[in-house]
């Protein structure tokens, strides 16, 4: 009996478990994806030249919402869920719509769906969105560099175009970036690697990125999203933890899994937390992981001009994600302000400008700050006018690419960085280099 599938995901970790688990498997057939969390990627097809022999016509991808009606009308044996960033009680509720609509609920083992390379992979996970995995992927790349080693970063997907033409990506320019339209939220996790030097990969068939990574690098650098877990099984997996957000390690999925398997858990943005919180952490990952080596990490976040800021009303520009299932109330942004004296802080929300009135209503949370959301050149449009409506000072942009360069701001604009630093003993390139053994010795 072939069972009927439906694959709930977002645009990433579904297409992956299908390339992975269920393409080309008799016992199945998929016949649809849902989607939720990234805006516009529902009405589009998962197409035939990725879906395999099964799907000549490819795989509509639906609403969510249509998660019952879809299970009814297809007759649906079994629904496989696929995203991250969401609490358990999240997922459960899913699983009791599916279940009393008369399908199965799974959730693949994070093991089982990690593809084998013949380099030495790390990863860099997180517990939850905004946690500081890009910044702690970059200093990874930095470390390596620094020992004279290959290193390719492999992005999670975040194929929202033309899912033909991004099959395999591969990014070592900011031409790249131009040529292949990316979105703000791509940009943001490509630039700042390509700045130093590295390649970036992504797209939708990771055993074909893979592949390609493979031949020009000797360590492959995971670079997660959200709080997934690796595509690429690790020779060692860093999980990053936000003391800000202390508790919530245990009750998001799938950032408890990569809790339970890290070999090495960096808990980030010590200096800015309240100590008791970073000790709530520490106790919960000695609690549910006690082999788990720890690592304390800041969060250092410095403007160009810092004298601009002082005094100054200015309308703070925070990354998208991490504000929206992120669920943080602020960001290096809010800090930046707060460290280098403005005088307040503009309250962009009577004047939201198109798929932003939406993102405001659907995560009330969002105070005085603008999440620079950019799936879409429409959002990117509806980000500009914003910013430009919005009466301020000086805008703090506190994304990781030059917002200046990608909206015509009528305002100054200062940047506000973010990297990776070690808090103590050990850093970072000491575990490194103690996980990898005598071969990464320099």
């Amino acid at each position: 009996m072939v069972e009927n599938v439906i694959i709930m995901g977002a645009a990433g970790r579904d297409f992956h478990n299908f390339n992975v688990y269920f393409r080309d498997n008799p016992r199945y057939r998929v016949v649809a994806f849902t989607a939720t969390q990234i805006p516009d990627i529902d009405g589009r097809i998962y197409p035939a030249q990725l879906s395999g022999k099964q799907y000549p016509q490819g795989i509509p991808i639906h609403r969510d919402s249509r998660l019952v009606e879809l299970i009814r009308k297809h007759k649906v044996d079994l629904v496989a869920f696929s995203y991250s960033d969401v609490t358990h009680e999240e997922v459960m509720h899913k699983a009791s719509l599916t279940t009393a609509a008369g399908a199965d609920f799974i959730i693949i083992g994070a093991p089982y769906t990690m593809l084998t390379s013949s380099r030495k992979v790390i990863s860099v996970c997180a517990v939850r969105t905004g946690c500081g995995k890009s910044q702690t992927s970059r200093k990874i790349i930095r470390i390596l560099q620094q020992m004279g080693r290959r290193v390719a970063c492999v992005r999670h997907p975040m194929p929202y175009g033309d899912l033909t033409q991004q099959i395999v990506q591969r990014f070592s320019s900011r031409d790249d970036l131009d040529s292949q339209r990316c979105t703000i939220e791509e940009r943001e996790e490509y630039e700042p690697i390509i700045d130093m030097g590295a390649a970036v990969y992504a797209g939708v068939d990771y055993g074909l990125i893979l592949k390609a990574a493979e031949n020009e690098a000797d360590v492959i650098v995971w670079d997660g999203g959200n709080n997934d877990t690796p595509f690429f099984k690790p020779d060692v997996h860093i999980v990053v933890f936000d003391p800000h957000r202390a508790g919530h390690e245990t009750r998001y999925h799938p950032g408890e899994t990569n809790l339970l398997m890290a070999d090495v858990a960096v808990i980030n943005k010590v200096d800015s937390a309240e100590p008791e919180k970073v000790e709530q952490v520490r106790k919960t990952i000695e609690q549910h992981n006690p082999k788990a080596m720890i690592i304390l990490a800041d969060s250092a976040v410095r403007v160009d001009d810092p004298a601009q800021v002082k005094g100054r009303h200015v309308l703070v520009v925070e990354d998208g994600p991490t504000l929206t299932h992120g669920e943080m109330a602020y960001g290096a942004g809010v800090i930046a302000a707060r460290r280098f004296g403005a005088a307040s802080l503009a309250d962009p929300r009577p004047y939201l400008k198109g798929s932003l009135v939406d993102t405001f209503s659907a995560y009330s949370h969002i105070g005085t700050l603008l999440p620079a959301m950019g799936y879409s050149s429409g959002q990117i449009k509806d980000l500009e006018e914003t910013i430009n409506a919005c009466p301020c000072d000086l805008v703090l942009s506190a994304t990781p690419i030059d917002l200046a360069a990608l909206v015509a701001v009528d305002k100054p604009v200062i940047r506000v960085r973010y990297e990776y630093q070690d808090n103590s003993s050990p850093t970072l390139e000491e575990v490194i280099r103690a996980k990898l053994g005598g071969s990464f010795q320099s």
